[in-house]
């Protein structure tokens, strides 16, 4: 599991001449070119690899503290809060029902 004791500031602190959109690739380089501690670039690379839009979707995917979760990633947790999925809840649980309306513009 990839811990990271550091701040979601000082993270983006890192990344402040980062242009959006970036992918996970993108924000590590970045933040070693600024001289981020070990801490922040091992809190960058358990983000999802994924292309983030700004400095917002970074701030919620970064994980920065272990977890209650053992045995499980930080990547699959970011994803999880930026998405809006609670702790301990199986995705099938968190995922928001289908309207009758949303049903009719999937056919």
């Amino acid at each position: 599991m990839i811990t990271a004791h550091t701040s979601v500031p000082e993270v983006l602190a890192a990344l402040k001449d980062v242009s959006y959109p970036a992918d996970r690739e993108r924000l590590v380089t970045a933040a070693r070119a600024a001289g981020a501690s070990d801490e922040v670039v091992r809190a960058l690379r358990g983000i999802p690899a994924e292309r983030y839009a700004g400095r917002d979707e970074v701030a919620r995917s970064v994980r920065v503290d272990p977890g209650p979760e053992p045995g499980r990633t930080a990547a699959p947790r970011a994803v999880r809060a930026r998405k809006g999925g609670k702790p301990g809840l199986a995705q099938h649980l968190w995922e928001e029902p289908k309207t009758p309306i949303h049903e009719e513009f999937d056919r």
